[in-house]
């Protein structure tokens, strides 16, 4: 039997990815707008505990829902009688220390209860600005937009190898300064700075990591599971890997790969540069 977690227990990004979900369904079914629909999904990627991410799905009906979210255990009610005057006075006292507290760090009158318009709580006119990671990269707008942003970033579409993920991407490029060495840099909503450092190895080899079937690609990522004989519900990873074609006949070509992993075995499916295949490596 499943043991309910607490409203404080952190959140994974699995749990974050299955709020979307739920969003997602939501949005679909007419029980959220747009504007809706993008600021709580903006919520659920930064949340950090399982409380916040059931706040922003409580009021939907989630029995469509693809997936179920846990039942958090109940907040503890308080003893009947003196709740509502503990929590009144719990919270006077609060609203005190922080009027004292406020007035003591930025008041500039005579007294914490003197309300005289402070000039730097005006309000500034700068809207919020909400950024929301990337969720689908593994589809047609989002490689071509990986790559728009790798262009962006590098000045090409270079490199030693790249990983794809739903919701990330890794990348492998040569040092500028230093040929002989590579860096690897981790794209999660922008391309962050480099933070590993290794040596190039004679089987390295730098090639146009975009010059591929992107739409056959996805064609058939999106059909691996059948094709590799996996249960879907069993599936806990898919991942596309860039990489240099070992083919000495093709040194520019690039090669793909479609890992899909579960936790019963896991498979590949290698792919030519127009979505030929090259290899289908069931698991077992």
């Amino acid at each position: 039997m499943a043991t309910r977690q607490a409203r404080g227990t952190r959140a994974k990004d699995s749990d974050r990815n299955d709020t979307c979900q739920v969003l997602d369904n939501a949005l679909a079914e007419g029980q959220l707008s747009m504007e809706e629909h993008r600021q709580r999904v903006a919520s659920a990627t930064t949340a950090a505990t399982l409380g916040e991410l059931e706040s922003l799905v409580s009021d939907l009906q989630n029995a469509n829902a693809p997936v179920q979210l846990p039942t958090l255990k109940s907040r503890p009610r308080l003893p009947a009688g003196g709740g509502w005057g503990l929590r009144l006075a719990t919270a006077a006292v609060l609203v005190l220390l922080g009027m004292g507290i406020g007035w003591g760090l930025y008041g500039n009158t005579s007294s914490p209860l003197s309300f005289q318009t402070d000039p730097g709580a005006k309000s500034d006119g700068i809207p919020a600005k909400v950024l929301t990671p990337p969720r689908q990269l593994q589809s047609l707008g989002g490689l071509t937009g990986l790559f728009e942003q790798m262009r962006q970033k590098f000045g090409d579409t270079n490199g030693f190898e790249m990983n794809i993920r739903p919701d990330r991407a890794t990348l492998y490029r040569p040092e500028t300064d230093d040929p002989r060495r590579k860096l690897m840099y981790d794209y999660r909503g922008g391309w962050g700075d480099p933070y590993s450092t290794t040596t190039v190895d004679g089987d390295d080899r730098v090639v146009d990591l975009s010059k591929f079937n992107v739409e056959q690609t996805i064609a058939i990522l999106r059909g691996a599971p059948e094709s590799l004989d996996m249960q879907r519900r069993d599936i806990s990873d898919t991942w596309i890997d860039i990489e240099p074609s070992k083919d000495p006949a093709t040194p520019d070509a690039v090669n793909i790969r479609i890992y899909v992993s579960s936790d019963f075995g896991s498979g590949f499916i290698d792919l030519a540069p127009d979505g030929a295949i090259k290899q289908v490596h069931k698991p077992g």
